[in-house]
C-alpha cells in the first residue's frame, strides 16, 4: 500500500520524518512521483539538515550557477515558482545532508593565520604547528608564546580550515618539551577551548574582525609530550572556514629568565571538507549567510578521484604549499628579520685572484 496516497499528510510527514540518515531519504524520494513530491513539497531534506546541523537554520538564501542550475532535474512539469524553488531547495540540501555525513573525515587545517604573540619570528612561528614532526633537519619544531609572569594570561592560534563548510568531529594538540633544558620541561597549558567561525564582511585577519559562532568547553590538557585529542561532543558545522585555539592557564615557567611560556609542537583539526561542492556568501554579524553550491557531484566521489589523481607522492605538494604559506604569513606579520645569504662560488674565486 501505497501510503503517502492513503494517509494524511501529518501522518506520512511523522513517518518520513523518522529518516534520519540522508542516504534513505534520497531513497524515499525515489520510489515514486508522489512519494518524490510529498519529500520535496514538506522540505524534508532541509528538516533533516537543520536536525543534524542545527547552524544551517542561518542560511537565507541558496545560489546556483548558470551551468549547475541546467544540468539539475527538468523542472518543466512544474510551472509554478514556488514548486521550482522548492525543487532546488531539496537538490541543495539532499547534497548537503550527505556531504556533513558520509564524506571521508580528514585534517581540515589549510593554513596558520596568525597567534596572539610570538617569543621569537620566524624561528617560533606559527607555522611549525602545521608539521606533525617534533623536529625538522634536527631542530626543534614548534609555536612559543611570549613570556608573562601572570599564569592567568592567555594566548590564542588562528588557523583557516580547507573551505567555508566544514565539519569538525575532533581537535588534536601536541605540547613541546623542551629536551635541553634540565628536566625536560613540557610547556603546555591547563586548558583549552576552540571557537568556529568567519571574517566579518572579507576584513584583514586582525583578531578583532572575526565573528565566533560556536564555543567549545573548555578541555583539559595534560602536561604530556603527545598528541592529546579533544572530540566535541557532537560534529559541528564551521560557517567562514576559521578556527581560534584559546589555552588558558600556563603552567610551565622558564628557568632562564623566570617566565611563564605556552609552547605547541601540533595543532590538528579532523572532520569534513565541503569546499569542493560549496561556498559561503557574504557572512554578516547576524550570522545570516548565503549558500553557494559549486557543484552537484557526490561529495565522496570527488574526494577519491582526488586521492587517485594525486599519487602515492605528497613531498611536492608539501614543499609548494608550505613555501606558500611561509610567503602569506610573512606578508600578514611585518618583522625585521635579517638574512644572511651564503657567498657564491664567483665571489669566492674573485677574492682569491685579488690576493
Amino acid at each position: 500500500m501505497d501510503f503517502i496516497k492513503n494517509l494524511d499528510t501529518d501522518t506520512s510527514l511523522a513517518i518520513l520524518s523518522c529518516l534520519d540518515d540522508p542516504s534513505d531519504l534520497v531513497r524515499a524520494s525515489a520510489v515514486s512521483r508522489s512519494w518524490r513530491g510529498f519529500v520535496i513539497k514538506q522540505s524534508l531534506s532541509k528538516s533533516l539538515c537543520l536536525k543534524l546541523f542545527h547552524q544551517l537554520a542561518s542560511v537565507d538564501r541558496i545560489l546556483e550557477t548558470s551551468n549547475e542550475e541546467s544540468s539539475g532535474p527538468s523542472s518543466s512539469v512544474m510551472e509554478d515558482n514556488t514548486t521550482r524553488l522548492l525543487e532546488r531547495e531539496h537538490r541543495v540540501y539532499a547534497l548537503l545532508a550527505k556531504g556533513c555525513t558520509s564524506s571521508p573525515i580528514k585534517s581540515c587545517v589549510e593554513d596558520a593565520i596568525t597567534a596572539s604573540s610570538t617569543d621569537r619570528l620566524p624561528e617560533e612561528s606559527i607555522l611549525n604547528t602545521l608539521d606533525e614532526r617534533e623536529r625538522i633537519g634536527g631542530t626543534p619544531s614548534y609555536w612559543s608564546s611570549s613570556g608573562h609572569h601572570k599564569t592567568s594570561v592567555p594566548e590564542t592560534l588562528v588557523y583557516k580550515l580547507k573551505g567555508d563548510l566544514c565539519v569538525i568531529t575532533e581537535l588534536s594538540i601536541q605540547p613541546f618539551q623542551d629536551f635541553f633544558d634540565p628536566g625536560r620541561p613540557i610547556y603546555s597549558s591547563h586548558y583549552v577551548r576552540f571557537r568556529f567561525g568567519h571574517l566579518d564582511n572579507n576584513k584583514s585577519h586582525d583578531k578583532n574582525n572575526y565573528v565566533w559562532t560556536y564555543t567549545s568547553q573548555q578541555f583539559p590538557m595534560a602536561q604530556e609530550n603527545r598528541l592529546q585529542s579533544f572530540k566535541l561532543p557532537e560534529p559541528v558545522l564551521c560557517i567562514g572556514g576559521f578556527i581560534l585555539v584559546e589555552f588558558l592557564g600556563r603552567v610551565q615557567r622558564c628557568d632562564i629568565d623566570d617566565l611563564y611560556y605556552i609552547c605547541v609542537t601540533h595543532v590538528k583539526a579532523m572532520g569534513r571538507s565541503l569546499a569542493k561542492s560549496f561556498r559561503v556568501m557574504d557572512p554578516d554579524e547576524s550570522g545570516k549567510f548565503g549558500l553557494k553550491v559549486l557543484s552537484y557531484s557526490d561529495p565522496q566521489e570527488m574526494n577519491e578521484k582526488e586521492e587517485e589523481e594525486a599519487g602515492p607522492s605528497v613531498f611536492r605538494p608539501m614543499r609548494n604549499r608550505n613555501l606558500e604559506q611561509l610567503v602569506n604569513f610573512l606578508h600578514r606579520h611585518s618583522t625585521d628579520v635579517q638574512y644572511v645569504w651564503p657567498e657564491s662560488d664567483e665571489d669566492d674565486e674573485s677574492d682569491e685572484e685579488e690576493v
